[in-house]
């Protein structure tokens, strides 16, 4: 009878897979002996590893090359990191080994922009899409950025008075962006998205304050759709009406020669996932070369802005089961020695799905449990996975440590979860570990941030000065 973790995997996926196999009866993830990382840092732990960063940004430009020679598409395509994902530094400098370009989206980024040209991560030819609604500070940092002599530095209009508030501090000519106001899919809350220009208001928009400000040149049109890039009737839907806005513009304004369909590729969030990102690639540039050939104008130049394809695969976070409750005839409780809210605020807040596994006992029996976290919080919990309404683990023994992972969790997590300030219930943010990959293949590993200590939140609380 197959009563084993290892037979439940098995008989519902096909396992092992690329990124995860089994050695020793004990996880790996990427060739990451996962428990002696346990058992060097200890746990809770989150970790970074970097060489999947380069490896998406890479797999990413090679579908939209093949993709572009294939269909002899004259327009060149330019990978844009979209920094909002992950701000940090491992994350940039690792990113910008693969000669891609940057998008922004407030004040502060643009700081960061700076500091990487200082340190020759950036040169001037790199773009910089500056997409976002600007205000003061982002203004003033954008006009910096381009009087500093960065000419492609392209902020993205976003509403009608930013090309005023920019002509009034930016000291030469420009190049701009405009971003349409995409139209949502039925089942949101609202009908049109409150980001950029909309549809049949990019024309009088660029005729208005465009077309005889000889201190603007407009390039790009910038297109988003909220759900990502999807083989389905609403993406292609919306990429026809795009390009239709396109094609109308060029014509009346030959300085246009980009368009930017932004970011959404989507990143494994079930062992069970299916995307074909190949296919994908393929089909938006051909249809945007077919559109641009019926209507009679050049096919423009493609810039995307993955975020969370460019990083959100690196990251994975570390638990061990503290506990189980066995609260009524059917709900056992498994109690992580850390809180979902502070660590993967997204499957609290968004109810987003991440993998999850154990990392070891994979030959013993298992059981359908909860997740629960240790903030006295009742949202605190992790009860199902994306590819079916439930959870199983080898069973709960206290004489036997279990640990669990989360991975693919590289993306946002940090950010909205306040890395390095306050934690719901005072809960401390775990370790952050960075791994590397030397050149003969082994592995290298780099404590970034120490687990939160009481004197910091204190501190910040201002209990200590």
């Amino acid at each position: 009878m197959n009563t084993k973790y290892i037979d439940l995997i098995e008989q519902t996926f096909d396992f092992p897979q690329e990124e995860f196999q089994l050695q020793d009866n004990q996880l790996r993830f990427h060739g990451i002996d996962l428990m002696r990382l346990i058992e060097e840092y200890g746990a809770p732990l989150k970790f970074t590893y970097l060489p999947k960063i380069s490896e998406n940004i890479q797999r990413a430009k090679k579908w939209f090359n093949q993709a572009i020679e294939k269909h002899d598409y004259p327009g060149k395509y330019h990978y844009c990191y979209c920094t909002k994902s992950s701000h940090f530094k491992h994350v940039l400098h690792e990113a910008l080994n693969n000669d891609i370009h940057i998008e922004t989206s407030s004040a502060f980024d643009i700081d960061i922009v700076e500091n990487l040209k200082k340190q020759n991560k950036i040169a001037n030819d790199t773009f910089v899409i500056c997409n976002g609604f600007k205000r003061d500070q982002y203004i003033q940092n954008i006009a910096r950025l381009l009087n500093n002599g960065h000419e492609n530095c392209i902020p993205v209009i976003d509403n009608y008075e930013e090309i005023a508030l920019l002509t009034k501090q930016v000291e030469k000519d420009f190049k701009i962006g405009i971003r349409i106001a995409s139209e949502e899919e039925p089942k949101f809350e609202f009908y049109t998205s409150r980001l950029g220009i909309g549809y049949k208001n990019i024309v009088p928009f660029y005729e208005e304050q465009i077309k005889h400000n000889e201190q603007v040149e407009l390039k790009m049109l910038h297109f988003f759709i909220n759900t990502g890039i999807r083989d389905n009737a609403y993406y292609w839907n919306e990429l026809q009406k795009c390009l239709r806005v396109y094609t109308r513009l060029k014509k009346i304004c030959p300085t246009l020669d980009s368009l930017n369909i932004g970011g959404g590729f989507p990143i494994k969030n079930s062992l069970a996932f299916d995307y074909d990102y190949a296919y994908m690639a393929d089909e938006v540039i051909n249809q945007i070369k077919l559109f641009c050939e019926e209507e009679g104008v050049a096919p423009p130049h493609i810039f995307t802005e993955f975020g969370s394809f460019t990083v959100g695969e690196s990251g994975g976070a570390l638990y061990e089961i503290l506990y189980q409750k066995q609260q009524n005839d059917r709900e056992k409780w498994n109690m992580i020695n850390s809180s979902f809210i502070t660590t993967l605020p997204d499957s609290w807040a968004i109810n987003k799905r991440f993998i999850m596994l154990p990392i070891n006992r994979w030959n013993e029996r298992y059981e359908r449990v909860l997740l629960g976290g240790l903030t006295c919080d009742s949202d605190d919990y992790y009860n199902s996975e994306q590819h079916m309404n439930a959870i199983y683990l080898p069973r709960y023994d206290k004489e036997k440590p279990l640990y669990i992972g989360f991975f693919n969790t590289g993306a946002y997590q940090e950010t909205i979860g306040g890395f390095g300030g306050l934690q719901h219930c005072l809960i401390p943010a775990p370790k952050h570990i960075l791994i590397q990959k030397n050149e003969d293949g082994s592995l290298q590993t780099q404590l970034f941030k120490e687990q939160q200590k009481s004197e910091d939140l204190l501190k910040i609380l201002g209990y200590e000065r």
